[in-house]
């Protein structure tokens, strides 16, 4: 009796999973809609659904066209049923933003970072005080907050307790959930910042209905997702998708990362904006910071043979790291991400053709190469879709 009874517990739970799941990423959605979708029968998708309704996760959404008889109900999650912080913790600024049930944004916050004193407890300080300040913004009480997630450059080791290696930044071993976690009760999910771009361009932006996708996010430094079956390779210990440590010459620029030659010391936006300096007789680029100075880099091409040699010279490296990607993984497509990337936007028709002369034939005409849709914050809308994950794992259950 107890055996049926937890059997039953299980099929419950994964249909529930099942509906809430098609429900967020795809609705509004009519119960006929779901059967088709999910599967599942017609009372199943009837019981679980009216038991979603009365918990408050789902809500109606008014009436489907009809060609006639009885119109059905459009449903879809209730939006305030819960919120979700997702954190960006770049190299140049951690932005923090709150997002209700529907990933509605509704308040968002950024610290600047000295990218030559990134301390972990700096960090950490910094998001704790960003979920105050948009909690505060949207009057939103804590005990209403799903959790937040987190995504951070460097390799995230899982566990117990998250703990972050990321040699560019200076990292080895850092207790980062401890540190965040003993200014919060709320249940903290930190993952790679390439990995939860993957995820938010997977679920909402240019990689919807794509089963086989390489995520590229490209900013002060380099990383990217390998999803793979609609899963994320993550590898023995998840430190799978370093693509800017892979060699791009060897023996090349000296790395941030202690070797010499990769891909990041030629593409990440510190790269290319010390490979203009050198190009200038050493001579400082113009601007404050990264953005401001690979901002100024971008303008001057039009005038400046230099700026423009330095931006084509990008344009191949780039491509060449790309066609390494589609050579090792066969993507279908390839989405390149991150506030460098977007800042570079107009250099993607270099980029597909150097990837072209690059990649290996056949494997390059099945894959499509583009922006990333999400824009810079990608990366934060990805860290609080990670409580989202969980949470419609566990059949919207709260854990």
């Amino acid at each position: 009796m107890e055996l049926a009874r937890a059997t039953n517990r299980s099929v419950r739970l994964r249909n529930r999973s099942a509906l809430l799941t098609k429900l967020f990423l795809d609705a509004p959605l009519t119960r006929q809609d779901l059967v088709r979708s999910t599967g599942l029968s017609q009372p199943a998708v009837s019981n679980v659904v009216a038991d979603l309704i009365d918990e408050g996760l789902v809500a109606e959404a008014g009436a489907a066209e009809s060609d006639g008889g009885r119109p059905s109900m459009l449903l879809r999650v209730a939006p305030r049923f819960a919120f979700v912080i997702g954190v960006d913790v770049g190299e140049t600024r951690v932005r923090v933003e709150l997002f209700d049930f529907a990933m509605t944004l509704l308040a968002s916050v950024e610290y600047p970072l000295d990218p030559a004193r990134t301390e972990p407890d700096v960090v950490a300080g910094h998001v704790l005080a960003g979920i105050d300040a948009v909690t505060g913004q949207a009057r939103v009480a804590h005990a209403d907050v799903l959790g937040v997630g987190i995504g951070v450059s460097g390799v995230v080791e899982q566990g117990v307790q998250a703990v972050v290696h990321a040699q560019a930044l200076g990292w080895d071993r850092v207790p980062l959930e401890r540190l965040i976690g003993a200014g919060t009760d709320l249940p903290l999910h930190i993952d790679n910042g390439a990995k939860t771009l993957g995820q938010a361009e997977m679920w909402f932006g240019a990689g919807r209905g794509a089963r086989h996708a390489v995520f590229a996010l490209v900013g002060s430094g380099v990383g990217a997702a390998v999803v793979t079956n609609g899963a994320t390779y993550r590898g023995a210990s998840s430190s799978a998708g370093e693509w800017g440590h892979t060699t791009l010459i060897y023996g090349g620029r000296a790395c941030r990362c202690g070797a010499r030659g990769c891909l990041e010391a030629y593409v990440g936006a510190e790269a290319i904006i010390d490979r203009y300096r050198e190009a200038r007789g050493g001579r400082p680029v113009p601007g404050d910071d990264e953005e401001s100075q690979l901002a100024a880099l971008v303008a001057a091409a039009g005038t400046s043979d230099t700026a423009r040699r330095v931006l084509d010279d990008t344009a191949g490296y780039l491509g060449a790291g790309v066609a390494n990607l589609i050579n090792l993984f066969n993507p279908e497509r390839v989405v390149l991400g991150g506030w460098a990337a977007m800042a570079l936007g107009d250099l993607l028709p270099a980029v597909r053709e150097a990837a072209g002369r690059q990649a290996l034939r056949q494997p390059y005409l099945q894959a499509s190469i583009e922006l990333c849709r999400l824009g810079v914050d990608a990366v934060a809308l990805g860290a609080a879709t990670l409580p989202i994950a969980r949470f419609l794992t566990d059949g919207g259950v709260r854990r």
